[in-house]
Protein backbone atom coordinates (compact mmCIF):
# COMPACT_ATOMS: atom_id res chain seq x y z
CA UNK A 1 0.00 0.00 0.00
CA UNK A 2 1.23 3.46 -0.82
CA UNK A 3 1.98 6.38 1.46
CA UNK A 4 -0.55 9.26 1.19
CA UNK A 5 0.91 12.48 1.12
CA UNK A 6 -1.81 15.50 2.34
CA UNK A 7 -1.27 18.74 1.23
CA UNK A 8 -3.20 22.02 2.18
CA UNK A 9 -3.40 25.17 3.05
CA UNK A 10 -3.30 24.80 6.47
CA UNK A 11 -2.44 21.51 8.29
CA UNK A 12 -6.04 20.26 10.33
CA UNK A 13 -6.31 18.86 13.64
CA UNK A 14 -9.70 18.57 15.90
CA UNK A 15 -11.23 21.63 17.85
CA UNK A 16 -13.93 23.50 18.12
CA UNK A 17 -15.16 25.64 15.34
CA UNK A 18 -14.15 29.12 15.02
CA UNK A 19 -11.30 28.26 18.07
CA UNK A 20 -8.56 27.83 15.19
CA UNK A 21 -10.75 26.62 12.23
CA UNK A 22 -10.11 23.40 11.51
CA UNK A 23 -14.02 20.88 11.44
CA UNK A 24 -12.98 18.27 13.29
CA UNK A 25 -15.06 15.62 11.46
CA UNK A 26 -12.40 16.55 8.23
CA UNK A 27 -9.42 16.55 10.29
CA UNK A 28 -10.49 13.21 11.93
CA UNK A 29 -11.36 11.46 8.69
CA UNK A 30 -7.81 12.47 7.41
CA UNK A 31 -6.12 11.79 10.41
CA UNK A 32 -7.31 8.16 10.03
CA UNK A 33 -6.78 7.95 5.83
CA UNK A 34 -2.84 8.64 7.32
CA UNK A 35 -2.70 6.39 10.08
CA UNK A 36 -4.29 3.58 7.68
CA UNK A 37 -1.56 4.31 4.39
CA UNK A 38 1.05 5.69 6.86
CA UNK A 39 2.57 9.14 5.43
CA UNK A 40 2.65 12.91 5.77
CA UNK A 41 0.03 16.09 5.85
CA UNK A 42 1.87 19.19 5.01
CA UNK A 43 1.00 22.58 5.12
CA UNK A 44 1.19 26.28 6.30
CA UNK A 45 1.69 26.22 10.03
CA UNK A 46 0.00 30.16 10.47
CA UNK A 47 3.08 31.84 11.22
CA UNK A 48 4.94 34.49 10.05
CA UNK A 49 8.78 34.52 9.23
CA UNK A 50 10.62 37.56 8.52
CA UNK A 51 12.83 35.88 5.74
CA UNK A 52 11.51 32.19 3.97
CA UNK A 53 14.37 29.48 4.12
CA UNK A 54 11.80 26.68 3.25
CA UNK A 55 12.80 25.15 6.95
CA UNK A 56 10.46 22.82 8.08
CA UNK A 57 9.02 22.36 11.54
CA UNK A 58 8.22 17.99 12.01
CA UNK A 59 6.64 16.23 14.08
CA UNK A 60 5.70 12.38 14.20
CA UNK A 61 3.33 10.58 15.87
CA UNK A 62 3.33 6.60 14.64
CA UNK A 63 3.41 6.29 10.98
CA UNK A 64 1.95 9.81 10.51
CA UNK A 65 4.25 13.04 9.63
CA UNK A 66 3.02 16.87 10.54
CA UNK A 67 5.27 18.92 8.76
CA UNK A 68 4.79 22.71 8.24
CA UNK A 69 6.68 25.99 6.83
CA UNK A 70 6.34 29.82 8.37
CA UNK A 71 5.42 32.08 5.22
CA UNK A 72 6.28 35.92 5.59
CA UNK A 73 4.02 38.87 5.87
CA UNK A 74 4.11 39.44 2.20
CA UNK A 75 2.99 36.15 1.31
CA UNK A 76 0.23 36.09 3.64
CA UNK A 77 -0.82 39.36 2.14
CA UNK A 78 -0.60 38.16 -1.13
CA UNK A 79 -1.18 34.76 -1.36
CA UNK A 80 -3.85 34.51 1.27
CA UNK A 81 -5.95 37.35 2.02
CA UNK A 82 -5.04 38.48 -1.47
CA UNK A 83 -5.74 35.84 -4.29
CA UNK A 84 -7.13 33.37 -2.39
CA UNK A 85 -9.15 35.23 -0.16
CA UNK A 86 -10.29 38.47 -2.01
CA UNK A 87 -10.04 37.01 -5.92
CA UNK A 88 -10.84 32.97 -6.15
CA UNK A 89 -13.18 33.04 -2.98
CA UNK A 90 -15.55 35.68 -4.11
CA UNK A 91 -15.47 34.41 -7.97
CA UNK A 92 -16.59 30.75 -6.56
CA UNK A 93 -19.02 31.89 -5.02
CA UNK A 94 -20.02 34.42 -7.51
CA UNK A 95 -19.43 37.23 -5.77
CA UNK A 96 -17.63 39.26 -8.74
CA UNK A 97 -18.43 42.21 -8.00
CA UNK A 98 -16.30 41.58 -4.52
CA UNK A 99 -13.02 39.89 -6.34
CA UNK A 100 -10.42 42.22 -6.32
CA UNK A 101 -7.93 41.33 -9.19
CA UNK A 102 -4.04 42.84 -9.04
CA UNK A 103 -0.90 41.37 -10.18
CA UNK A 104 0.79 41.67 -6.88
CA UNK A 105 -1.91 38.98 -5.92
CA UNK A 106 -1.12 36.71 -8.20
CA UNK A 107 2.45 36.83 -8.28
CA UNK A 108 2.55 35.93 -4.75
CA UNK A 109 0.08 33.01 -4.90
CA UNK A 110 2.21 32.17 -7.91
CA UNK A 111 5.38 32.39 -5.32
CA UNK A 112 3.94 30.78 -2.45
CA UNK A 113 2.71 27.26 -4.13
CA UNK A 114 6.31 27.35 -5.81
CA UNK A 115 7.23 27.59 -2.20
CA UNK A 116 4.65 24.75 -1.06
CA UNK A 117 6.62 22.59 -3.46
CA UNK A 118 10.04 23.91 -3.14
CA UNK A 119 9.83 22.29 0.81
CA UNK A 120 7.72 19.50 0.67
CA UNK A 121 9.65 18.02 -2.25
CA UNK A 122 12.23 16.42 -0.27
CA UNK A 123 9.49 14.67 1.62
CA UNK A 124 8.01 12.83 -1.40
CA UNK A 125 8.76 9.12 -2.10
CA UNK A 126 8.02 8.13 -5.85
CA UNK A 127 5.57 5.83 -5.01
CA UNK A 128 3.75 7.84 -2.73
CA UNK A 129 -0.46 9.46 -3.34
CA UNK A 130 -0.14 13.04 -3.47
CA UNK A 131 -4.02 14.87 -2.27
CA UNK A 132 -3.57 18.37 -2.35
CA UNK A 133 -6.89 20.34 -1.08
CA UNK A 134 -8.43 23.16 -2.04
CA UNK A 135 -8.18 26.88 -3.99
CA UNK A 136 -5.02 28.10 -2.21
CA UNK A 137 -3.08 25.47 -4.21
CA UNK A 138 -4.59 24.95 -7.18
CA UNK A 139 -1.43 25.39 -9.00
CA UNK A 140 0.22 23.03 -6.89
CA UNK A 141 0.41 19.84 -9.05
CA UNK A 142 2.05 21.39 -11.59
CA UNK A 143 4.66 23.03 -9.74
CA UNK A 144 5.46 19.12 -8.35
CA UNK A 145 5.45 17.89 -12.17
CA UNK A 146 8.00 21.03 -13.24
CA UNK A 147 10.26 18.82 -10.53
CA UNK A 148 9.98 15.85 -12.59
CA UNK A 149 7.48 14.24 -9.81
CA UNK A 150 5.24 11.06 -12.02
CA UNK A 151 3.69 10.06 -8.88
CA UNK A 152 -0.15 10.16 -8.89
CA UNK A 153 -1.32 13.13 -7.70
CA UNK A 154 -5.26 14.53 -6.94
CA UNK A 155 -6.69 17.62 -5.78
CA UNK A 156 -10.28 18.22 -3.92
CA UNK A 157 -12.04 21.47 -4.55
CA UNK A 158 -14.02 22.31 -1.56
CA UNK A 159 -15.82 25.32 -2.98
CA UNK A 160 -17.83 25.58 -5.84
CA UNK A 161 -16.39 25.98 -9.12
CA UNK A 162 -18.40 28.77 -11.27
CA UNK A 163 -20.36 29.03 -14.49
CA UNK A 164 -17.68 30.05 -17.51
CA UNK A 165 -19.36 32.87 -18.30
CA UNK A 166 -18.10 34.17 -14.54
CA UNK A 167 -14.63 32.18 -14.78
CA UNK A 168 -13.23 33.99 -18.05
CA UNK A 169 -13.39 36.94 -16.12
CA UNK A 170 -10.44 36.03 -13.97
CA UNK A 171 -6.88 36.95 -15.72
CA UNK A 172 -5.11 34.27 -16.87
CA UNK A 173 -7.83 32.18 -16.07
CA UNK A 174 -6.81 29.60 -19.01
CA UNK A 175 -3.11 29.43 -17.24
CA UNK A 176 -5.00 28.48 -13.87
CA UNK A 177 -7.24 25.74 -15.34
CA UNK A 178 -4.33 24.42 -17.70
CA UNK A 179 -2.05 23.86 -13.92
CA UNK A 180 -4.91 21.76 -12.79
CA UNK A 181 -5.21 19.64 -16.12
CA UNK A 182 -1.36 18.22 -14.31
CA UNK A 183 -3.32 16.44 -11.51
CA UNK A 184 -4.59 12.88 -12.39
CA UNK A 185 -7.97 13.02 -10.44
CA UNK A 186 -9.95 15.53 -9.60
CA UNK A 187 -12.32 16.13 -7.04
CA UNK A 188 -15.81 18.82 -6.67
CA UNK A 189 -18.33 18.31 -4.27
CA UNK A 190 -21.75 18.23 -6.82
CA UNK A 191 -22.51 17.49 -10.10
CA UNK A 192 -23.12 21.33 -10.56
CA UNK A 193 -19.29 22.24 -10.04
CA UNK A 194 -17.91 19.37 -11.93
CA UNK A 195 -20.13 20.13 -15.07
CA UNK A 196 -19.03 23.72 -14.96
CA UNK A 197 -15.77 23.17 -14.72
CA UNK A 198 -16.00 19.87 -18.04
CA UNK A 199 -17.96 22.82 -19.79
CA UNK A 200 -14.74 25.36 -19.29
CA UNK A 201 -12.00 22.81 -20.43
CA UNK A 202 -14.45 21.90 -23.40
CA UNK A 203 -15.45 25.59 -24.80
CA UNK A 204 -12.45 27.59 -23.84
CA UNK A 205 -9.04 25.11 -24.15
CA UNK A 206 -10.54 23.16 -26.64
CA UNK A 207 -9.97 19.85 -24.53
CA UNK A 208 -11.34 16.59 -25.17
CA UNK A 209 -13.80 15.98 -22.81
CA UNK A 210 -16.13 12.64 -22.09
CA UNK A 211 -18.85 13.99 -19.56
CA UNK A 212 -20.32 10.46 -19.30
CA UNK A 213 -16.69 9.24 -17.42
CA UNK A 214 -15.63 12.77 -16.57
CA UNK A 215 -12.12 12.29 -18.48
CA UNK A 216 -10.31 15.43 -19.94
CA UNK A 217 -7.38 14.76 -22.11
CA UNK A 218 -5.39 17.80 -22.84
CA UNK A 219 -1.80 18.54 -24.55
CA UNK A 220 -1.16 14.33 -24.38
CA UNK A 221 -2.12 14.08 -20.76
CA UNK A 222 -5.87 12.93 -19.31
CA UNK A 223 -7.31 13.45 -16.22
CA UNK A 224 -10.34 12.22 -14.15
CA UNK A 225 -12.90 14.51 -12.76
CA UNK A 226 -15.28 13.39 -10.48
CA UNK A 227 -17.81 14.55 -8.04
CA UNK A 228 -17.37 13.33 -4.65
CA UNK A 229 -19.75 14.82 -2.03
CA UNK A 230 -18.32 14.83 1.34
CA UNK A 231 -19.70 14.70 4.34
CA UNK A 232 -19.62 14.58 8.26
CA UNK A 233 -18.06 11.90 10.77
CA UNK A 234 -21.35 10.59 11.87
CA UNK A 235 -20.90 8.44 14.30
CA UNK A 236 -18.54 10.31 16.30
CA UNK A 237 -21.19 13.55 15.91
CA UNK A 238 -23.79 11.59 17.36
CA UNK A 239 -21.79 10.59 20.06
CA UNK A 240 -21.10 13.99 21.08
CA UNK A 241 -24.68 15.07 20.78
CA UNK A 242 -24.82 12.51 23.80
CA UNK A 243 -22.43 13.82 26.23
CA UNK A 244 -22.45 15.68 29.35
CA UNK A 245 -21.04 18.36 27.42
CA UNK A 246 -23.77 18.49 25.00
CA UNK A 247 -26.94 17.69 27.62
CA UNK A 248 -25.18 21.11 29.39
CA UNK A 249 -25.40 23.05 26.02
CA UNK A 250 -28.87 21.63 25.66
CA UNK A 251 -29.76 22.86 29.29
CA UNK A 252 -28.09 26.21 28.69
CA UNK A 253 -30.49 26.70 25.63
CA UNK A 254 -33.80 25.09 27.25
CA UNK A 255 -33.58 27.16 30.32
CA UNK A 256 -32.61 29.83 29.07
CA UNK A 257 -35.26 30.61 26.39
CA UNK A 258 -37.96 29.97 28.76
CA UNK A 259 -38.99 27.23 26.74
CA UNK A 260 -39.80 29.57 23.69
CA UNK A 261 -39.04 27.76 20.53
CA UNK A 262 -35.49 27.95 19.35
CA UNK A 263 -34.63 28.24 15.87
CA UNK A 264 -30.57 28.25 14.91
CA UNK A 265 -27.92 29.12 12.89
CA UNK A 266 -24.40 28.07 12.79
CA UNK A 267 -21.69 29.90 10.36
CA UNK A 268 -18.48 31.19 9.84
CA UNK A 269 -18.78 35.00 9.70
CA UNK A 270 -18.95 35.09 5.53
CA UNK A 271 -20.31 36.89 2.93
CA UNK A 272 -21.32 33.89 1.21
CA UNK A 273 -23.11 32.40 4.14
CA UNK A 274 -25.94 34.98 3.60
CA UNK A 275 -26.69 36.22 7.05
CA UNK A 276 -27.56 39.63 6.56
CA UNK A 277 -30.19 38.26 4.33
CA UNK A 278 -31.17 35.50 6.60
CA UNK A 279 -31.54 38.21 9.12
CA UNK A 280 -34.03 40.24 6.74
CA UNK A 281 -35.80 36.94 6.25
CA UNK A 282 -36.58 36.75 10.19
CA UNK A 283 -37.79 40.24 10.18
CA UNK A 284 -39.92 40.00 7.95
CA UNK A 285 -41.48 36.86 9.59
CA UNK A 286 -41.72 38.80 12.64
CA UNK A 287 -43.42 41.68 10.15
CA UNK A 288 -46.10 38.94 9.46
CA UNK A 289 -46.69 37.12 12.37
CA UNK A 290 -45.78 39.75 15.28
CA UNK A 291 -47.00 37.33 17.80
CA UNK A 292 -43.98 35.06 16.98
CA UNK A 293 -41.72 37.31 18.50
CA UNK A 294 -42.29 36.77 21.98
CA UNK A 295 -42.53 32.65 21.02
CA UNK A 296 -40.03 32.05 18.80
CA UNK A 297 -36.40 32.92 19.59
CA UNK A 298 -33.14 32.83 16.93
CA UNK A 299 -29.79 32.06 17.65
CA UNK A 300 -27.50 33.10 15.26
CA UNK A 301 -23.56 32.07 16.33
CA UNK A 302 -21.48 33.52 13.76
CA UNK A 303 -17.35 32.97 14.95
CA UNK A 304 -15.22 35.63 12.77
CA UNK A 305 -13.11 35.21 10.17
CA UNK A 306 -10.31 36.68 7.76
CA UNK A 307 -10.66 39.46 10.08
CA UNK A 308 -7.95 41.63 8.05
CA UNK A 309 -10.27 41.64 4.49
CA UNK A 310 -12.38 44.73 4.73
CA UNK A 311 -15.30 42.85 3.27
CA UNK A 312 -15.44 40.79 6.14
CA UNK A 313 -15.27 43.52 8.68
CA UNK A 314 -18.18 44.95 6.46
CA UNK A 315 -20.31 42.30 6.71
CA UNK A 316 -19.95 41.78 10.54
CA UNK A 317 -20.97 46.01 11.19
CA UNK A 318 -23.96 45.03 8.67
CA UNK A 319 -25.16 41.90 10.75
CA UNK A 320 -24.81 43.61 14.08
CA UNK A 321 -26.74 46.35 12.55
CA UNK A 322 -29.47 44.12 11.16
CA UNK A 323 -29.89 42.29 14.29
CA UNK A 324 -29.68 45.43 16.47
CA UNK A 325 -32.89 47.37 14.70
CA UNK A 326 -35.32 43.79 15.15
CA UNK A 327 -34.41 43.61 18.66
CA UNK A 328 -34.77 46.96 19.38
CA UNK A 329 -38.16 46.82 17.53
CA UNK A 330 -39.43 43.66 19.01
CA UNK A 331 -37.25 43.38 22.54
CA UNK A 332 -39.53 43.08 25.46
CA UNK A 333 -37.86 44.19 28.77
CA UNK A 334 -37.67 39.95 29.63
CA UNK A 335 -36.45 39.20 26.18
CA UNK A 336 -35.20 39.60 22.44
CA UNK A 337 -35.94 37.90 19.36
CA UNK A 338 -32.63 37.21 17.76
CA UNK A 339 -29.46 36.33 20.20
CA UNK A 340 -26.18 37.34 18.34
CA UNK A 341 -22.64 34.87 19.44
CA UNK A 342 -19.62 36.15 17.99
CA UNK A 343 -17.29 33.44 19.09
CA UNK A 344 -17.05 29.65 18.42
CA UNK A 345 -17.96 26.42 20.51
CA UNK A 346 -17.03 22.76 20.72
CA UNK A 347 -18.50 20.81 18.84
CA UNK A 348 -20.55 18.83 21.61
CA UNK A 349 -21.28 22.12 22.59
CA UNK A 350 -22.74 22.55 19.63
CA UNK A 351 -24.31 19.16 19.21
CA UNK A 352 -26.23 20.19 22.15
CA UNK A 353 -27.41 23.42 20.84
CA UNK A 354 -28.56 21.50 17.72
CA UNK A 355 -30.29 19.43 19.70
CA UNK A 356 -32.61 22.27 21.75
CA UNK A 357 -33.57 24.18 18.43
CA UNK A 358 -36.19 22.41 16.52
CA UNK A 359 -35.45 25.05 13.32
CA UNK A 360 -31.86 25.00 11.69
CA UNK A 361 -31.67 27.62 9.58
CA UNK A 362 -28.68 27.56 6.95
CA UNK A 363 -29.21 29.63 3.93
CA UNK A 364 -26.22 30.31 2.21
CA UNK A 365 -26.08 32.62 -0.70
CA UNK A 366 -23.86 30.12 -2.24
CA UNK A 367 -21.50 26.68 -0.60
CA UNK A 368 -19.56 24.30 -1.91
CA UNK A 369 -21.34 21.55 0.62
CA UNK A 370 -21.99 22.78 4.21
CA UNK A 371 -21.63 20.08 6.61
CA UNK A 372 -23.28 22.29 8.78
CA UNK A 373 -27.11 21.22 7.78
CA UNK A 374 -25.82 17.49 8.02
CA UNK A 375 -24.33 17.98 11.57
CA UNK A 376 -27.95 19.76 12.09
CA UNK A 377 -29.49 16.56 11.04
CA UNK A 378 -27.23 13.94 12.72
CA UNK A 379 -28.01 16.00 16.46
CA UNK A 380 -31.43 15.29 16.33
CA UNK A 381 -33.66 13.48 18.56
CA UNK A 382 -35.07 10.78 16.49
CA UNK A 383 -38.32 10.95 18.60
CA UNK A 384 -38.93 14.70 18.39
CA UNK A 385 -36.27 15.88 15.42
CA UNK A 386 -36.10 19.57 14.55
CA UNK A 387 -36.80 20.63 10.83
CA UNK A 388 -34.01 21.65 8.37
CA UNK A 389 -34.35 24.54 6.37
CA UNK A 390 -31.67 24.79 3.92
CA UNK A 391 -31.03 26.55 0.83
CA UNK A 392 -31.12 25.46 -2.50
CA UNK A 393 -27.71 26.81 -3.24
CA UNK A 394 -26.01 25.17 -1.05
CA UNK A 395 -23.91 21.76 -2.59
CA UNK A 396 -26.16 19.64 0.27
CA UNK A 397 -29.22 20.65 -0.71
CA UNK A 398 -28.85 17.89 -3.52
CA UNK A 399 -28.20 15.11 -1.07
CA UNK A 400 -30.76 16.41 1.36
CA UNK A 401 -34.04 16.89 -0.74
CA UNK A 402 -36.32 16.24 2.51
CA UNK A 403 -35.14 19.70 3.98
CA UNK A 404 -37.29 22.52 3.52
CA UNK A 405 -35.27 24.02 0.24
CA UNK A 406 -35.36 27.79 -0.05
CA UNK A 407 -34.65 30.49 -2.07
CA UNK A 408 -32.18 32.51 0.34
CA UNK A 409 -32.74 35.82 -1.76
CA UNK A 410 -36.58 35.86 -1.41
CA UNK A 411 -37.68 36.97 2.37
CA UNK A 412 -41.13 35.78 1.46
CA UNK A 413 -39.58 32.06 0.88
CA UNK A 414 -37.59 32.17 3.75
CA UNK A 415 -40.12 33.47 6.07
CA UNK A 416 -42.85 30.92 4.46
CA UNK A 417 -40.45 28.07 5.29
CA UNK A 418 -40.41 29.15 9.29
CA UNK A 419 -43.77 29.25 9.40
CA UNK A 420 -44.19 25.73 7.89
CA UNK A 421 -41.50 24.48 10.06
CA UNK A 422 -43.42 25.53 13.41
CA UNK A 423 -46.38 23.97 12.45
CA UNK A 424 -45.11 21.08 10.79
CA UNK A 425 -46.81 18.00 12.92
CA UNK A 426 -44.52 15.42 14.67
CA UNK A 427 -44.88 12.56 12.32
CA UNK A 428 -44.16 14.84 9.16
CA UNK A 429 -40.95 15.92 11.11
CA UNK A 430 -40.12 12.13 11.96
CA UNK A 431 -40.75 11.10 8.10
CA UNK A 432 -38.26 13.80 6.74
CA UNK A 433 -35.68 13.95 9.46
CA UNK A 434 -35.62 10.09 8.68
CA UNK A 435 -35.19 10.40 5.07
CA UNK A 436 -32.30 12.98 5.78
CA UNK A 437 -30.27 10.99 8.85
CA UNK A 438 -30.47 7.89 6.32
CA UNK A 439 -28.43 10.34 3.62
CA UNK A 440 -26.30 11.76 6.37
CA UNK A 441 -25.16 8.52 7.95
CA UNK A 442 -24.34 6.57 4.33
CA UNK A 443 -22.75 9.23 2.45
CA UNK A 444 -20.40 10.11 5.72
CA UNK A 445 -17.00 11.38 5.73
CA UNK A 446 -14.86 7.74 5.78
CA UNK A 447 -16.64 7.07 2.53
CA UNK A 448 -15.95 10.49 0.81
CA UNK A 449 -11.95 9.85 1.64
CA UNK A 450 -12.13 5.97 0.69
CA UNK A 451 -13.72 6.90 -2.79
CA UNK A 452 -11.36 9.79 -3.22
CA UNK A 453 -8.32 8.06 -2.29
CA UNK A 454 -9.61 4.28 -3.94
CA UNK A 455 -9.84 6.10 -7.26
CA UNK A 456 -6.44 7.46 -6.98
CA UNK A 457 -4.94 3.97 -5.96
CA UNK A 458 -6.73 2.64 -9.35
CA UNK A 459 -5.07 5.24 -10.99
CA UNK A 460 -1.99 4.73 -9.55
CA UNK A 461 -2.29 1.42 -10.42
CA UNK A 462 -2.81 2.72 -14.41
CA UNK A 463 -6.07 1.99 -15.01
CA UNK A 464 -8.84 4.73 -14.83
CA UNK A 465 -11.72 4.19 -12.71
CA UNK A 466 -14.47 3.10 -14.15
Amino acid sequence: MSRLVLISNRVAVPKARGAAGAQGGLAGALNAMLKKHGGIWFGWSGAETDAFTGALAVTRTDDVTIATIDLEPQDVEEYYNGYANSTLWPLFHYRIDLAQFHNEFGLGYERVNERFAQSVAPLIESDDLIWVHDYHLIPLGERLRSRGMKNRIGFFLHIPWPPTRLFVSLPFHERLVQTMLHYDLLGFQTDEWLDSFLNYCARELGAAVDYDTGRITHNGHTTVARAYPIGIDYNHLVAQSLSEQAKAAHFRIVESTRHRTAMIGVDRLDYSKGLPERIDAIGHFFDLYPEKARELVYIQIAPPSREDIHSYQKIRELLEQKAGQINGARSEVDMVPIRYVNRGYTLAELTGFYRACKIGLVTPLRDGMNLVAKEYVAAQDPDDPGVLILSRFAGAAVQLQDALLVNPYSVDDVAHAIHVALNMPLEERKMRWEKLSRSVREDNILRWTDRFVGDLETIAQGVLPA
